[in-house]
């Protein structure tokens, strides 16, 4: 009784906060021009007095007497923005000075991968996070109980990332946005996660993985969230080489000592545990009965899960069709990314929710994304069915920020574009104007695995501009698959390629382009990339992302020690 009147309370608690959110945003999807206009102007307001604001007229801008006009200015004192051309500035908050791109300093910094070799630090004002973040995070929570009424009555497994990763010279933290997020929630939401923080604080791999589901496996969870869909592979891939000893730990109330975690760490984690010989048992019996256990069993009364679902994750989240009960509602996590959370999935599927009182959009034609001066189109001006790169400005000065993203507008959510993630940009290959898009390789990899019978675990295609030809790399389903079988699949791949591509296909019959060479990886070689990627400070877990097709050396040389 106690466990479901707090499910309650949680519940209660969610819907109010939620609902007053949804009514801010179904008032907001009624004239999406005019809040896109409000949001501009407040955000002008907020940084005018800052150095950058003086130096692009931001005051000027704001005298504007029409939308019309005020969007005029704006295009002529700012001119589109990449990280690099704001690195300076962001370096200058870094090292204490305030007032660079907004009012005073950051609160922390998230960091991700760049262009260069040089990791991207993007600021994350107060304004911003309490403005976006904070209010965002009620209702995206909410979204979950308007599909699954009872998806918080019990426990929720939630991935997030440290807290603190580092700090800038000035000794602002640097660290993830999701691990700040969960820590300040009210007291009462952090009993629903599974959980507790420490646990993403344990620096091994390997180990963070075990001590997640050894204490999760022990619960009754009904949610699951992480933007990488390939996180649930990993997580299972865990318990199938782990279960025994998960149910040893379970059974006498301990943490492995065969993994390495910090004392400081096990000390917490141990304090939670203790002896529970009735769900061991439980889990025994559920080996006994189905060989390979999966969250349908050891979860069976799951309802959510939430992953990135667009662009290329469909080779992931392929992957564990079948591991959860029918009554899943599997969710887009929605377009999300370290320098803005754009929106909301609202509908259940796939499309997100652009916020046009939280965010200033911009955005350019995929067709014009050559021309070197390109028209840029408001929010309302999208059309459905058409692909656009998405420029975004923010409370956090970022002013518009080339996001490096295709974007394709799939309906309309009031007068509100609803959008879906298609693709990096650099997912375009190009070394000798053939414009391989990595949707295009996916589908000529589909077509071959149709063709031939043979299916893949993962693939990936490195562009080798010495060579002048591509590098495909596939992991087989069938582990026999011989290096002459391996060819021909290939070569299936690269005439599918022709077909799609014409640009690739007179590269290839001109020899500009010369024939892929094929490379057999390993089993599960994706899971120990990214572990290896991580570890190299490549990626971040909670951000990891993999384009399938790349010109990318420090990428494709780790790949080279994963195949056959």
């Amino acid at each position: 009784m106690k466990k479901e009147k707090n499910a309650r309370l949680i519940s209660f608690a969610l819907g109010w906060v939620g609902r007053k959110q949804l009514k801010i945003l179904k008032k907001a999807s009624k004239n999406c021009r005019l809040e896109e206009s409000k949001t501009l102007r407040g955000i002008l307001a907020y940084a005018k007095d800052t150095e950058w604001g003086k130096a692009h007229h931001f005051d000027e801008i704001l005298s504007a007497k029409t939308d019309e006009e005020l969007f005029s200015r704006w295009q002529k004192f700012v001119p589109p923005q990449d990280y690099e051309n704001l690195r300076p500035f962001i370096d200058q908050h870094k090292n204490g000075k305030e007032n660079i791109l907004f009012p005073g300093k950051p609160m922390m910094y998230a960091t991700t991968s760049g262009t260069t070799n040089a990791p991207k630090w993007i600021p994350i004002t107060q304004e911003y996070y309490s403005k976006v973040y904070s209010k965002m995070t009620k209702l995206w929570l909410y979204t979950f109980m308007m599909h699954r009424p009872k998806v918080f009555w019990q426990k929720c497994v939630s991935i997030v990332g440290k807290v603190v990763e580092g700090y800038a010279p000035d000794g602002t933290i640097c660290g993830s946005v999701s691990g700040v997020t969960q820590r300040d929630c009210p007291e009462f939401l952090k009993t629903l996660y599974s959980a507790p923080a420490d646990i993403f604080h344990i620096t091994d791999y390997r180990a963070r993985n075990y001590a997640l589901m050894r204490t999760g496996l022990e619960q009754h969870v009904s949610s699951f969230i992480t933007a990488n869909p390939s996180t649930v592979i990993e997580l299972q891939r865990t318990v199938d080489e782990n279960l025994d000893e998960m149910i040893k730990d379970i059974e006498n109330g301990t943490l492995s000592e065969r993994f390495e975690i910090a004392p400081e760490i096990r000390s917490v984690l141990s304090k939670l545990y203790k002896p529970n010989k009735a769900r061991a048992d439980e889990l025994r019996a559920l080996r006994e009965k189905y060989g390979r256990i999966l969250p349908k069993h050891y979860w069976p009364d799951f309802q959510f899960l939430t992953t990135w679902r667009c662009g290329n994750t469909h080779v992931y989240t392929n992957k564990f069709e079948g591991y959860f009960p029918e009554q899943t509602l599997h969710q887009e996590f929605g377009y999300f990314a370290s320098e803005c959370r754009a929106g909301l999935v609202m509908n259940g599927g796939c499309d997100t929710v652009p916020f046009p009182h939280a965010h200033y959009f911009e955005f350019v034609s995929a067709d014009d994304m050559d021309k070197p001066e390109p028209r840029f189109y408001q929010l309302h001006e999208l059309e459905v069915g058409k692909r656009y790169l998405i420029y975004i400005t923010t409370y956090a000065g970022l002013y518009r920020y080339n996001m490096n993203d295709m974007i394709e507008v799939t309906g309309m959510y009031g007068t509100i574009p609803t959008i879906q993630f298609i693709q990096k940009v650099n997912g375009i290959v190009s070394m000798t104007g053939e414009k391989v898009h990595e949707r295009q390789f996916m589908e000529a990899v589909q077509r071959a695995e149709d063709e031939t019978g043979l299916q893949t675990r993962f693939y990936v295609g490195f562009a080798d501009v010495e060579k002048s030809l591509y590098h495909f790399y596939f992991d087989f389903m069938d582990e026999s698959v011989t290096q002459e079988k391996a060819d021909s699949f290939s070569k299936k791949v690269d005439e599918n390629l022709k077909k799609i591509n014409v640009e690739y296909a007179a590269k290839r019959d001109s020899f500009r382009l010369k024939a892929p060479e094929t490379h057999i990886m390993k089993k599960n070689a994706f899971e120990d990339y990214k572990v290896e990627s991580i570890e190299k400070g490549l990626a971040r877990d909670g951000q990891f992302k993999l384009n399938l097709l790349m010109q990318d050396e420090k990428r494709h040389a780790i790949f080279k020690h994963l195949v056959k």
